[in-house]
């Protein structure tokens, strides 16, 4: 995840960000969808129309409190590992260390599940039992399904010419996708915090193609970098003006560092960071669920076949003599594009050299 930006400086207001039917699969829909993802690089996706509903995510939620709830010695016979899997701990992960000198979260990385539907690392009792890995193996498949449907709504927005699933059929196993837990304690009196220096989570960008971010109704604090903003900060709202449901939020999606380099910038991959309630000591913890989806391994990221695409890269003066190759010498051997799988090891490189060890 990319670093850039401090922790305070000027807010902006709230943005009026979409919210978008992905079953809608008409092509001003998809036109809506690529807009905002051109513009501010987040918008929100209605439950409806996916296979997500109040009873998934709540059980994910209790799974995900049931597991930062046990002791501290049952967490740490999980930390991460260089797979990028498992527990991340107080302080463990710094996400703009140029800025920060430490972030008040942790985390819990399960990445995808088997051809036969199996974790690929060993789980902690709370999440190994029977009905906890259905739960899980659910909420990884609505997830799957649902990018997929958003990735082809992308298809649709950008008029690609080899087929308009062209983005979701190139997402599938092996690959980098992962769920991730989150816990953003509250801070008990007498913490050692700098409101200067520290947030919950730092100023940075995602890895991949799109992620999912799953909130509750009372625990606000994401913001993002609204367009054009170089030093200031956007709130974006759980509920957004007049949203139909006042219990289950929206899912607020945003495009991550992959899918802008694979369109060559067109889509915004949009820095963003969580931050604490402005009554700090007064705050409530708050929890998150995030899907990070990721193209196949062995996917090249060559030029996306779109006339808009193509027409942007000439804006930019990136236009290639070879529109088949992006990325041209990014790959290992120099004559290949870069695959999703380097791409992705490539920025996991850049955090774990931020990455705060264990004494």
């Amino acid at each position: 995840m990319g670093s850039m930006g401090a922790p305070n400086v000027p807010r902006e207001q709230s943005l009026n960000l979409p919210v978008i039917d992905v079953s809608d699969t008409s092509p001003e829909n998809g036109k809506r969808l690529v807009q905002a993802a051109i513009d501010y690089g987040f918008l929100y996706v209605s439950p409806e129309g996916t296979p997500f509903n109040e009873q998934l995510i709540d059980a994910q939620f209790k799974l995900s409190r049931e597991f930062f709830t046990c002791p501290l010695s049952e967490k740490e016979k999980f930390h991460v590992g260089t797979d990028n899997r498992g527990w991340l701990g107080m302080h463990n992960e710094i996400l703009d260390p140029a800025k920060q000198s430490k972030e008040f979260k942790e985390a819990f990385n399960i990445g995808e599940f088997d051809e036969e539907r199996m974790p690929q690392q060993i789980m902690p009792g709370c999440l190994s039992t029977e009905t906890s890995l259905t739960q899980l193996r659910d909420f990884e498949a609505a997830c799957d399904k649902t990018c997929k449907m958003f990735l082809d709504l992308i298809g649709i927005g950008l008029e690609v010419e080899d087929g308009l699933n062209w983005f979701s059929k190139r997402h599938g196993r092996p690959s980098g996708c992962t769920m991730r837990m989150l816990h953003y304690p509250s801070l008990p009196k007498g913490t050692d915090y700098s409101l200067d220096n520290d947030v919950r989570a730092g100023a940075h960008s995602d890895y991949g193609s799109i992620t999912l971010l799953f909130q509750r109704s009372s625990q606000p604090g994401l913001e993002i970098r609204p367009p054009g903003g170089t030093d200031t900060w956007a709130p974006v709202a759980v509920f957004p003006p007049n949203y139909a449901s006042s219990s289950l939020p929206p899912i607020l999606v945003n495009i991550g560092d992959l899918m802008s380099y694979w369109t060559s910038g067109l889509l915004r991959s949009t820095v963003h960071r969580v931050i604490f309630p402005k009554d700090t000591k007064a705050g409530q913890d708050r929890y998150s669920l995030v899907y990070f989806c990721h193209p196949r391994d062995d996917v090249e990221l060559e030029a996306v076949p779109s006339r808009i695409v193509r027409e942007h890269k000439r804006r930019i003066g990136q236009a290639d003599e070879d529109e088949t190759l992006h990325g041209y010498g990014g790959g290992m051997n120099g004559k290949r594009a870069m695959t999703a799988r380097e791409h992705l090891m490539k920025r996991l490189s850049a955090t774990y050299s931020h990455r705060v060890e264990r004494s």
